[in-house]
């Protein structure tokens, strides 16, 4: 079982009225909720646990249906968390697993319980000694790899994890990680070698489709270490896949004081450069936009243009939420929550429309 174009369009009109408004359809045909649950940030222990099931059930009851993980964050309690509440609320009937879309990433290693004094020791101990790995696939300090058996070992465990059979969307977890420590020949042909795993797995059922998570990778300066080629990355998946590849998604930070992914024309497709944003879209990938509140700090800090251009909502929260949701060509804004009243605030959101994108371009000049 697993998120379907049906489960999710069912969900969604299943919403109040005033929420219709609230949910997208990305490119795989799934509808998708402009606002999404993220899994980041909260100590290893179970009182955060026991926060995010709580939350997670807040968003759910405000039309939420997207929720976000990664096999390393909180060493794997987020995912643990996510799983067990997902086994409640489908035992319950308050959600069908059709309904709602799970995705998660792999790259970054996954401790279990507190970080290792040597990651070293651990990578060999875990990784490489087993063979899911070779030394020199490992970088950041043998903190991230893409390997093939260790991709396949990440799927596995999230898999377990979150007590699911599919995984909706399966995310490369920053490969800029990778793309640092290499040169670019080796580099293209690591994500040769993870999309083609990754497209194995889509055959064997265990993800629906894949995707990259970014931090810098698609907003960088086109010369710098980190860059990544929209157009590169999907002639990738074409190679591995053809025509009918599973490369859907991506992943990047975008926010009133990160506006690179919509501002910053650094990608080019045939003669023409436009921003990550507008380029994923005419490349027919699905955009997640991850730290729209930058991590909360964008809950505090006043932004009085934007006010003047959103008057109608209530808090900074709220007016930093809708500036990217109301992005033209953002589907989701994933957003952190633990606390259900912080839910309840961000969520409220799902009530009211998203603003015309002719604000927001104002805000850019680009009207």
């Amino acid at each position: 079982m697993r998120a379907t174009p049906e489960g999710t369009r069912r969900f969604a009109e299943r919403q109040p009225p005033t929420r219709q408004s609230n949910y997208r359809q990305a490119t795989d045909g799934l509808w998708l909720s402009s606002l999404g649950h993220g899994t980041y940030l909260g100590e290893a222990d179970d009182a955060t646990d026991a926060a995010y099931r709580a939350a997670f059930s807040a968003s759910l009851a405000r039309g939420c249906n997207v929720f976000d993980c990664a096999i390393n964050y909180r060493h794997q309690r987020s995912e643990r968390a996510l799983g067990a509440w997902l086994r409640e609320i489908f035992a319950t009937g308050a959600a069908a697993r059709d309904e709602l879309v799970i995705a998660t990433k792999g790259g970054f290693v996954p401790y279990d319980g507190a970080p290792p004094d040597d990651p070293r020791v651990y990578a060999y101990e875990q990784y490489i000694k087993t063979g899911y790995a070779k030394a020199h696939e490992f970088a950041a300090r043998y903190q991230h790899c893409l390997a093939p058996a260790y991709l396949e070992l990440m799927i596995q465990s999230s898999l377990r994890n979150l007590g699911l059979e599919c995984l909706d969307i399966y995310y490369l977890h920053n490969p800029e990680t990778q793309s640092i420590a290499i040169t670019a020949q080796t580099f293209r042909a690591r994500l040769l070698d993870a999309f083609e795993t990754l497209e194995f797995a889509v055959e064997r059922g265990q993800i629906a489709s894949y995707g990259l998570a970014t931090w810098t990778a698609f907003r960088a300066l086109t010369d710098a270490p980190d860059y990544l080629s929209l157009t590169e990355i999907v002639s990738l998946a074409m190679q591995v896949g053809g025509p009918a590849h599973h490369l859907r998604y991506i992943q990047l930070p975008y926010n009133l004081f990160m506006t690179e992914a919509y501002a910053f024309e650094n990608q080019q497709l045939g003669e023409a450069f436009m921003s990550a944003i507008e380029a994923a879209n005419a490349l027919g990938l699905t955009v997640m936009v991850s730290a729209p509140l930058m991590q909360g700090r964008l809950a505090v800090i006043d932004s009085p243009r934007v006010a003047a251009v959103l008057p109608e909502l209530h808090s900074e929260a709220q007016r930093a939420l809708q500036f990217v949701r109301s992005t033209p060509g953002v589907c989701t804004a994933l957003i952190g929550m633990k606390d259900v009243a912080h839910v309840a605030e961000n969520l409220a959101l799902a009530d009211v429309p998203p603003s015309d994108g002719a604000l927001i371009r104002a805000l850019y000049g680009k009207a």
